[in-house]
């Protein structure tokens, strides 16, 4: 599947998760917003996958990013950062959300897993509620917390020491 055919849309996604199950595929969700894609990204995008089955990513929405991150996010739009990840070998599906959190796309395609990156804790991420509403799982993915997009910002903004 070529990259830019893994970006779907809403009812798009719920079919598709609906032919994998039938397939007897099980289906992890990880999410972000992926503006400037860095190794902690690829580290637990390939951790989710791990966990077997399809992976499927969800992005947040420009607005979204906006709430969340403030002025000045995303850097790309959310086209470009869901074709970046959809391009990596390890996704099998990619949806842009303009929600706030995950739960909406949670309740609609009830995956096996979703997979959190280490910044969470199992009793800290915010959609477990979900997740636990059908009897699925968290998991914590990925390496430590040493990489964020915010940061390589801070550290390109500021002045460079000789």
């Amino acid at each position: 599947m070529k990259a830019h055919n893994k970006i779907l849309s809403r009812h798009e996604l719920r079919e598709c998760v609906s032919e994998w199950r039938r397939a007897g595929e099980r289906i992890t969700l990880a999410n972000g917003n992926f503006d400037l894609l860095h190794v902690g990204h690829v580290r637990y995008l390939r951790g989710a996958k791990a966990l077997g089955g399809r992976l499927v990513v969800a992005i947040n929405a420009d607005e979204s990013v906006r709430a969340l991150k403030g002025e000045g996010r995303p850097i790309m739009p959310a086209e470009e950062r869901a074709e970046i990840v959809a391009a990596l070998a390890d996704v099998d599906a990619v949806v842009i959300f303009p929600e706030l959190d995950v739960r909406a796309i949670i309740r609609e395609i009830r995956p096996d897993i979703q997979a959190k990156g280490t910044d969470y804790t199992a009793d800290s991420v915010p959609e477990r509620d979900a997740v636990a509403e059908y009897g699925g799982r968290v998991e914590i993915v990925g390496d430590p917390k040493d990489h964020s997009t915010s940061e390589i910002i801070r550290a390109r903004l500021s002045p460079r020491k000789p």
